[in-house]
This record gives C-alpha cells, sequence and structure tokens, in this order.
C-alpha cells in the first residue's frame, strides 16, 4: 500500500517536471526552431500550434499578381489579449503545404540559450555570440548571428549615424547600450 503511494507520488512528480521543463521549449529560439515552429512546419501546422492564439493572414497575390514587387504572405500571431508575438513568412506564396522562410520576434520572451531576446543591448549580443558580419542598409545596421541563423536589425540613430545613409558600420562603432529594432530567424 505504502509502495503504491510512493509509486503514485514519484510519477506524478516526474510528471510535473516534464511539464514545467517543456515548457520552456515554447519560448526557446535555436538553429531551425522559434519555440515549437521547425523547419519541417507547415503554413497549414500553424492553426494546430497556435490553436489558442489568433492568426491574422496577410496573403500577397502570388504569381496570379499583377505587381512585380510582391511581397510576401504574412501570418501574425497573436496570442489571447491581442499581443503580437510573432510573424512567419513562408518559402512559398498562397502554398499551404509551403515550410517556413523566416520567423520575426515581436516578444520578448523569445530568446536564444546566450540570451538573445528583443530586449537585449549589443554589448548582451556581442559578448555572448559569435557576430559574422554587419550589413549597412539605408537606416539600420544588420548583424548575422550564423549560430542561430539569426538577423537583428539595430535603428541607425542608436548608432548616432543619420538615417537614409549608405554608410558602412563596424562593430566598433555600435554603442554597448544599442537596442534591437527588429529579431529575424532564418530557415533553410
Amino acid at each position: 500500500m505504502i509502495k503504491n503511494k510512493l509509486s503514485t507520488i514519484a510519477l506524478i512528480l516526474v510528471s510535473i517536471f516534464i511539464i514545467s521543463c517543456s515548457g520552456g521549449d515554447k519560448y526557446k529560439i535555436e538553429k531551425g526552431k522559434v519555440g515549437y515552429i521547425t523547419s519541417k512546419t507547415t503554413i497549414k501546422d500553424l492553426d494546430n500550434l497556435f490553436k489558442n492564439d489568433s492568426i491574422v493572414k496577410n496573403l500577397s497575390e502570388g504569381a496570379l499578381g499583377d505587381d512585380y514587387f510582391q511581397d510576401d504572405d504574412e501570418y501574425l500571431i497573436f496570442e489571447k489579449g491581442g499581443k503580437h508575438i510573432l510573424t512567419v513568412v513562408p518559402k512559398e506564396q498562397l502554398d499551404s503545404v509551403s515550410t517556413i522562410k523566416s520567423v520575426e520576434i515581436h516578444d520578448s520572451r523569445f530568446k536564444t540559450e546566450s540570451g538573445i531576446n528583443l530586449n537585449s543591448s549589443f554589448a548582451e549580443i556581442n559578448n555572448n555570440n559569435n557576430i559574422n558580419r554587419i550589413e549597412s542598409t539605408i537606416s539600420s545596421a544588420t548583424l548575422f548571428i550564423n549560430d542561430y541563423n539569426i538577423t537583428i536589425a539595430i535603428d541607425k540613430e542608436e548608432l548616432g549615424l543619420k538615417s537614409f545613409s549608405t554608410q558602412k558600420v563596424s562593430l566598433q562603432q555600435i554603442p554597448d547600450l544599442a537596442k534591437i529594432k527588429s529579431l529575424i530567424v532564418w530557415f533553410n
């Protein structure tokens, strides 16, 4: 009798431990993975993965449209309460079985093992990660971190540079306290 109770208690404790540990995966960023979205996830899988949330679909006209510079489809994920957490872009437009091209992070709960999230400063990113290269766009500097296959944009205003310039940016020019403008995870 006591053995059965101990076995039951042990089973309950192990179950609670497994459930509590797996909850962290919901917001974990890894190479080829954002939360429960993986490189094998299709657009039609999003409805099941986010069944308790809302998905807003901004669909392009695809190859049928007459706009040469067509936009990508976007699937905006909002959790209950209306908080925008992710924007998912498929590899193929207007295709429900397409896999994922990229996921833009809009919620600071999503983070890498090294601690990168939307609230990270440049110093935190630079001290804990290998920045493979920097590209300068008209309005931001984009950091490439191959370990996670992510790009991080930092607004040029954070760097003390004029927007709408194509001036190259080096790691030394970025202030330690510069904040992230956007964080995108790319899927191969």
